[in-house]
């Protein structure tokens, strides 16, 4: 890739992206008298409220995010996706991503890029400065561009990410690894502020997201300790967020986000068990050893989060739905998801159900879900065929809102109402008097 040199007066632009914080939950702290490094930069600049993207995935609306574009464009429709022509499941990476991302859009226009852990930048792609890749990199070695760079995070003992299995076993160890891996992502952001020259630098924190999903109840019900020890790790944020605000000039516009809102989980809820009690899926064999074992008679199966895929003929290996009976299966479809409700207590599962031309457009429309069940809040839906329970209580006690993400900008007024994360690629692009590309779906925020 050839990078341009480009003569103009520098707008530079500094993002630290804090990963399923709600808007909801800063305004209330703040309110509360906490956070005080927040509470006095939001004085300073447009703070609001801004939707995400369905599925309400990191991965999709970190996609969604550095290209600007709907999941239809840029490919990316979930944590999980199936092969074309076949049951078999993958985790999308950035191999899959069919669209340019802003750093690769920077690099071209001369601009020198510093991001660090954004998810879905693995395998790394060549930028025009420093690239560290998040979570689903397995090793350092592999998860940097240039690769030297690696070596310098190495000697820093550098984490990739925390540890999130280790919450299920103890709280109290998965809270010290979220700290350790906190100091060392701000270590290594400190390192190449001070040593790199930049025009666009991104420093992302997974950690929010990890202990939002297995603490975030303990936090809502006031947990006699693990309510505080989760706001404890928040303030460390804020010291952050203080920190940074005093070291960037006025010349550099400073953002805050996050990419999805949290909630509490009443309930996981099985989506394929309510499938196959209301007759839609159907396997050879029970229990199923997986989806390869559907049935040619079932009309639709999922994937996580309410992904719904009509069982198409000519489409899927053993599809059994006729291509002329698609629209009227899909409808039947959708009814019985919106139909959906506990047995327990009666409450509706399912808020509403979307087509997939409903939300999405592009070249990539034909890869995308035949339908999206959006729950109400508190009910996480899931996708295991080889359990019969429809619902369940784990350790997961927290899950993703789609529209209570969160967006600071200092020093800027916002100048729409409705903020959608899409929009932060061609708003971070002007920032920096960069010509924003025709083919985005977001608009300029600020």
């Amino acid at each position: 890739m050839a990078f341009l040199k480009f003569r103009s007066k520098k707008r530079r632009v500094f993002v630290l992206s804090i990963d399923g914080v709600p808007h909801s939950f800063l305004q209330n702290q703040i309110a509360q008298g906490r956070f005080p490094h927040l509470a006095r930069l939001v004085e300073k600049g447009a703070f609001t409220r801004m939707r995400s993207v369905y599925p309400t995935i990191s991965s999709v609306a970190w996609s969604t995010f550095m290209t600007g574009k709907n999941p239809a464009k840029h490919g990316i429709f979930g944590f999980v996706d199936h092969r074309p022509n076949s049951y078999d499941v993958f985790i999308p990476t950035s191999l899959n991503m069919t669209s340019k991302t802003l750093w690769e859009i920077l690099s071209e226009r001369g601009k020198r890029v510093v991001v660090v852990n954004v998810p879905v930048t693995y395998p790394v792609r060549q930028v025009n400065g420093i690239l560290v890749s998040g979570f689903l990199a397995t090793n350092l070695e592999k998860a940097t561009f240039p690769q030297e760079i690696s070596g310098q995070l190495e000697q820093m003992d550098y984490r990739i990410d925390a540890d999130a299995a280790l919450a299920r076993k103890s709280l109290d160890k998965f809270l010290e690894d979220l700290r350790l891996t906190l100091e060392k992502r701000v270590q290594a952001m400190y390192h190449f502020m001070d040593h790199e020259p930049w025009d666009y630098f991104h420093l992302h924190i997974m950690g929010t997201d990890r202990i939002n999903h297995f603490m975030w109840e303990h936090m809502e019900q006031g947990h006699p300790r693990y309510a505080r020890a989760f706001l404890e790790y928040y303030d460390q944020i804020d010291e952050i967020l203080g920190d940074l605000n005093s070291r960037l000039g006025d010349e550099v516009t400073f953002i805050l986000m996050s990419d999805h809102g949290f909630c509490t989980i009443k309930q996981e809820v099985n989506l394929s068990r309510y499938l196959v009690e209301r007759g839609l899926l159907k396997f050879e064999q029970n229990p199923p050893a997986g989806l390869g074992d559907i049935h040619s008679s079932s009309q639709a199966f999922t994937l996580i989060p309410g992904r719904v895929y009509i069982n198409l003929k000519g489409r899927e290996p053993k599809g059994g739905v006729d291509p002329s009976n698609y629209e009227k299966v899909r409808e039947k479809v959708a009814e019985e998801l919106l139909g959906f409700h506990l047995p327990d207590t009666g409450e509706k599962v399912i808020q509403k159900v979307f087509r997939r031309e409903e939300i999405y457009r592009g070249e990539n429309l034909s890869s995308a879900a035949d339908l999206f069940a959006i729950p109400f809040d508190g009910f996480d839906l899931k996708a295991d065929v080889k359990k019969e329970g429809l619902t369940e209580k784990t350790a997961l006690v927290g899950m993703h809102t789609y529209d209570d993400a969160s967006l600071f900008v200092r020093g800027k007024k916002i100048i729409r109402e409705d903020v959608q994360i899409m929009d932060l690629l061609p708003t971070i692009m002007s920032l920096m008097n960069v010509p924003v590309p025709q083919d985005v779906d977001g608009r300029v925020a600020v």
